[in-house]
């Protein structure tokens, strides 16, 4: 910096102004300044060796004195230490200046430190070695700012969490927003400068972990614009666009056609997902050009890759083949599934169209999920798709039959058991496996019990209760107690005791789902006391039991129990009321309440307690 004249810090935007020799009259004697910038001067005008000045203000040997200008030359190792024990120092503490006065003494104190470093080795230091450590100090101090810009934002992002969990408030969301706007800015300064990739890399991972946020709250068509920013950002990003990110930049591209499907632009998601697997193959391409990567490795990330493109363009063509014509009548003969149940696959369209895009029956069960997964609707929400079309109700069904067909060759053995792996779905599905994991089933009980398949999923789920029973690691008891949960509530919304149009499995009883339940119950006392013999007792009491006996690593899904908590308040209200209109008429209704109403009336807020 004083070799060049003007200095400036980049922390704290001071600039110091040094004289040149040449504007210096003859007759103004030597400052130390002056001395300090003559050398400099006079290395770069004439190669002769400069005359040593006899008196304290001569300068200092230069580098080359003490031999090569490698790591061993003491001067050079000297200022390499200080400039590195600088920055070392500025890293660690300037997390710690929080008020405004306390930051700028910061800065002050840090641009008068490395002013003096400079200050001190320029006139001693070759002219290419200066110009390059001093445009390499100043990249580390940029890459500090967006280092720190960065963490700031991340630690609004998880304060605000902390105060609002499930972004209830809308200042919940301006302030994501804000967030969210203020990393895109970061990532727009730094993505034309190569080196800096990895504050691109890393913005990327933090508007999609915020951007998940806002999609599970509801919020997708919020989301959308800044995954569509950090999906762009990777594919501009020249060292991003290797093999070995791929598999992140296909799950900001499965990000995006999500958020199109929340927002019902199943469309745009659809053609979003075909473009992601054109640039996907223009890789492919490249790679095969190129040996810089082991072949087998690189097969792995195209594989995940492609799979996930393809899952999302089956979730819209699945039910996009199947829609009708309107300009040409053109009458069809309905396959009876009931019947096409018992027939070896491929039975329907949509197993045949599982066959063409997936090779194994782990993608396969993927493709099924995700066509039939709606993030709009919750678990308890039930019915069937809501559609005036015939044929997209049978393309529900005929996922059904496929999820179940697949469920049952990959994981339920000859003698009936069912078991499943400890590998998650997609690493099952990337080793072209015919197996299913653990998680991946217990999503498609759920399903079949929102869209009111009911024998599937009563079969189904006890099935998989019997497994989860003999396993010990935590998410298999959380499992089991979201199934249990379930079977308790499924009288009380299957009032027509429907079994649906998928048939269970064939070794299922029906009677052990009750036989089960009053197992689950018949360990609490409270509950023994005050019976059972309804079903809106019976649901009271399995859920007290699974909530307020459950270690909180093991706890229910979060909105499967906030469902039922407001579904007993609901049962309670009715209660309430018909107390109210007419003791003669309710006369019996009453003895009944008053013989349980320790546990009907006090349960709602005892269990409401229980759970916060």
């Amino acid at each position: 910096m004083a070799a060049q004249g003007t200095s400036s810090s980049p922390v704290s935007g001071t600039s110091a102004t040094s004289t040149s020799p040449q504007e210096l009259p003859s007759t103004t004697p030597l400052t130390s300044t002056a001395i300090s910038e003559w050398p400099r001067e006079s290395k770069a005008s004439s190669p002769s060796p400069q005359p040593q000045l006899a008196n304290p203000e001569d300068p200092l040997p230069i580098a080359a004195f003490y031999g090569p200008l490698d790591a061993k030359n003491p001067l050079l190792a000297s200022f390499e230490k200080e400039i590195r024990e600088l920055l070392g120092f500025m890293k660690k503490k300037q997390v710690l200046a929080t008020t405004a006065e306390e930051k700028h003494e910061f800065h002050r104190r840090c641009a008068t430190s490395l002013f003096n470093i400079w200050t001190k080795y320029a006139p001693r230091l070759p002219d290419d070695y200066y110009n390059e450590k001093l445009l390499k100090v100043g990249d580390s101090l940029c890459q500090m700012k967006f280092h720190a810009l960065s963490a700031k934002n991340i630690c609004n992002y998880q304060l605000l969490c902390d105060a609002d969990v499930n972004l209830q408030n809308k200042e919940s969301v301006s302030q994501c927003l804000s967030i969210l706007f203020s990393l895109r800015l970061i990532m727009e300064v730094a993505l034309p400068q190569e080196h800096l990739c990895w504050i691109i890399f890393n913005g990327t991972i933090y508007i999609y972990t915020i951007c998940r946020k806002l999609m599970i709250v509801g919020q997708s068509s919020k989301a959308l614009e800044y995954l569509l920013w950090a999906s762009m950002c990777m594919e501009s990003s020249v060292p991003l666009l290797s093999v070995r990110y791929l598999t992140w930049r296909a799950t900001l591209y499965t990000a995006v056609c999500q958020c199109y499907y929340d927002c019902q632009g199943g469309f745009h998601g659809e053609a979003f997902a075909r473009r992601g697997l054109a640039k996907i193959d223009e890789l492919r391409q490249l790679e095969l050009m190129s040996s810089s990567q082991s072949q087998d490795e690189s097969k792995r990330y195209f594989r995940e890759a492609t799979i996930k493109m393809a899952v999302m363009i089956f979730k819209r063509g699945v039910f996009e083949s199947r829609r009708k014509v309107k300009t040409i009548f053109r009458p069809k003969i309905r396959l009876n599934l009931k019947e096409a149940q018992s027939l070896l696959w491929p039975r329907t369209i949509t197993d045949r169209l599982l066959d063409e895009m997936f090779d194994n029956s782990a993608s396969r069960f993927l493709a099924v999920l995700e066509a039939l997964s709606d993030p709009n609707r919750r678990i308890l929400q039930t019915g069937p798709v809501v559609s005036d079309e015939v044929e997209l109700r049978d393309v529900v069904s005929e996922l059904f039959i496929a999820g179940k067909e697949l469920l049952i060759i990959s994981s339920i053995g000859p003698s009936g058991t069912i078991g499943f792996p400890n590998t998650p779905l997609t690493e099952l599905m990337i080793e072209r496996t015919n197996v299913i994991s653990l998680d991946a089933a217990v999503k498609f009980i759920k399903l079949a019990f929102t869209y009111e398949e009911w024998g599937l999923f009563e079969s189904l789920a006890m099935q998989l209760i019997y497994f989860l029973q003999r396993q010990d690691d935590p998410q298999s008891k959380q499992a089991e107690k979201d199934l249990t949960l379930l079977i308790a509530i499924e009288p009380l919304i299957n009032l027509k005791k429907s079994k649906g149009l998928i048939l269970p499995l064939d070794s299922y009883k029906g009677e052990s789902a009750q036989i089960y339940l009053k197992h689950v119950v018949s360990h609490d006392s409270y509950v023994r006391n005050y019976g059972y013999s309804e079903d809106i007792f019976n649901l009271a009491a399995v859920l007290y039991v699974c909530v307020c006996n459950s270690p909180q690593d093991v706890q229910p899904d979060k909105e499967i129990v906030v469902d039922m908590i407001m579904f007993l308040w609901q049962k309670c209200k009715l209660g309430i009321q018909k107390i109210s209109m007419s003791r003669n008429d309710y006369k019996k209704f009453t003895q009944k309440i008053h013989n349980n109403k320790v546990f009907l009336f006090c349960f709602p807020f005892r269990f409401f307690f229980c759970y916060c």
